[in-house]
């Protein structure tokens, strides 16, 4: 029998050729909607086309993309295009040549038609499927949500579910911590962003019926997202099913005064400019999206940062001796307050997520040509037309930047050190940057810490499979297979 995920276990190779596959189709489409202006006199980023295709293919099979960009990188500096059949992609590598791909005007950049995919996972009412100053709307009613000073409601919650998740632990074992993490963070997603009563009557369902729209995502989708295969059917039934959940609580709440503290009450309460209230169509299909992206990127975030804090004794040693420290001065109960003291773990986190982002590579597409400058002292010209790439994996790694970026070394980013500031604005780019900052960054930082805080105090923790290998073949560099751990209770006490 076929592997049900099989559309996402695919090798370097394929993955590279989808990429530029799919680009080219995406570029036809697009290059009819671009407005062409006259080209300046600077020059062009050197191009990687013809036979040594071939080669950069066969480095891909061999070494992966990351080695593959790093090669590049080495041999033609940190701007480059790769010409594929007549579709010019260019490659920015580094803080000085992402500059305007992270804040370049919306004139000039933006983010194409290359998301079109999302567009039957979340519903035609939102995101890529709607004008662009309707969706800067809606994109601010995120940020409102998520903002931090809005997030010290959520501590509480996010601790019972917690706890009670844990409190099933026995007094030793072994687990996949993959799994658990995974497991716990829907409950936080179910009470934090969808609120209690989905929590506590249908959490099950819905998540049943959310994953049939996460399986819908695959490369085929990427270019042709309506295609009728059974994969897009269960996807289009699922968000169906899922919008009467959330429509039928969202009547509830209106017509009995119901008024949640959550997330999606937020979205309720959201008006646009013109003071037209949020539909139930663009409710559900925002927060739909919101559980997508906080899902895949904190159970992506947590597992690595979990396997190397467990592969690293001074790093683990480091996060118990701050745990240790904020028992004492603050007592056992954690608050806002207190997981903004965990610096330490927050570095962790951070560190995790620089080896290991959780989108590897961002995408653009220019409408107007720019100039830029390189850190090599060269003046390019970027043509209309091209797809811009940020490969994140290698931003991430640059040794002018970071020292020894292969190293798990959390400490880069405390005092004296700061390796991402001192680097320059674009530096660590993990939650994207510029105008299309992740809005939810304070928000996943927060519940890793809270579940991981909770497991430091409570459990001693082993790593007891092999470190995990990045499935590479996945779009999110997830850890390969299981990550296995042993526990055991004990309580930490304050110092």
């Amino acid at each position: 029998m076929a592997n049900p995920n099989m559309d996402f276990e695919i090798s370097d190779l394929w993955v590279a050729v989808a990429i530029f596959s799919i680009t080219a189709v995406l570029t036809n489409i697009i290059r009819r909607r671009i407005t062409f202006v006259p080209m300046s006199t600077k020059q062009f980023p050197p191009v990687v086309n013809g036979i040594a295709l071939v080669g950069i293919l066969l480095t891909v099979l061999t070494k992966g993309i990351q080695a593959t960009i790093h090669n590049l990188y080495t041999k033609f500096g940190s701007v480059f295009t790769i010409n594929f059949f007549g579709s010019k992609i260019t490659f920015l590598i580094g803080p000085e040549a992402s500059a305007h791909f992270f804040q370049g005007p919306a004139s000039k950049i933006s983010q194409g038609n290359f998301y079109e995919f999302t567009v039957p996972m979340f519903g035609q009412e939102v995101g890529f499927g709607i004008d662009t100053s309707t969706r800067s709307e809606q994109n601010q009613f995120i940020i409102d949500a998520l903002n931090p000073s809005k997030l010290r409601g959520h501590v509480k919650p996010m601790l019972q579910e917690v706890e009670e998740y844990f409190a099933k632990w026995g007094q030793h074992g072994m687990i996949d911590l993959k799994h658990e993490l995974s497991q716990v963070l829907m409950l936080i997603s179910g009470r934090c962003l969808l609120g209690k009563d989905i929590r506590e009557k249908m959490l099950d369902e819905f998540y049943t019926l959310f994953r049939e729209v996460e399986n819908g995502l695959n490369l085929v989708n990427l270019v042709f997202p309506y295609i009728p295969i059974p994969a897009n059917r269960r996807r289009d039934s699922a968000r169906i099913k899922l919008k009467e959940i959330l429509s039928k609580t969202l009547r509830s709440r209106r017509s009995f005064g119901k008024v949640g503290e959550d997330t999606l009450q937020k979205l309720i309460d959201s008006k646009y400019k013109d003071g037209r209230s949020t539909t139930e169509e663009e409710i559900t299909g925002l927060i739909i999206a919101l559980v997508f992206v906080g899902k895949h990127t904190s159970s992506h975030t947590s597992a690595w940062t979990g396997a190397c804090l467990l592969d690293n004794a001074k790093c683990l040693e480091v996060v118990i001796e701050e745990q240790k420290q904020i028992i004492g001065k603050f007592g056992a109960e954690i608050d806002y307050n207190v997981l903004l003291e965990m610096t330490a773990l927050h570095w962790c986190i951070k560190e995790a997520l620089r080896l290991h982002p959780a989108t590897p590579i961002l995408v653009r597409k220019t409408h107007k040509h720019f100039n830029l400058f390189t850190k090599e002292g060269n003046e390019y010209t970027i043509p209309a037309g091209h797809t811009l790439v940020s490969p994140i994996m290698l931003n991430n790694n640059i040794p002018s930047i970071y020292k020894d970026p292969g190293v798990y070394d959390p400490e880069r980013f405390g005092p004296g050190r700061e390796e991402d500031k001192v680097g320059g604005k674009f530096s660590y780019t993990s939650f994207s940057g510029g105008r299309h900052a992740c809005p939810g960054e304070a928000y996943s930082y927060m519940q890793i810490k809270v579940i991981l805080s909770h497991l430091l105090r409570n459990f001693e923790l082993q790593l007891v499979s092999p470190f995990p290998k990045a499935e590479r073949g996945k779009f999110a560099l997830e850890p390969q297979g299981k990550v296995m751990v042993s526990y055991q209770r004990r309580k930490l006490l304050g110092t």
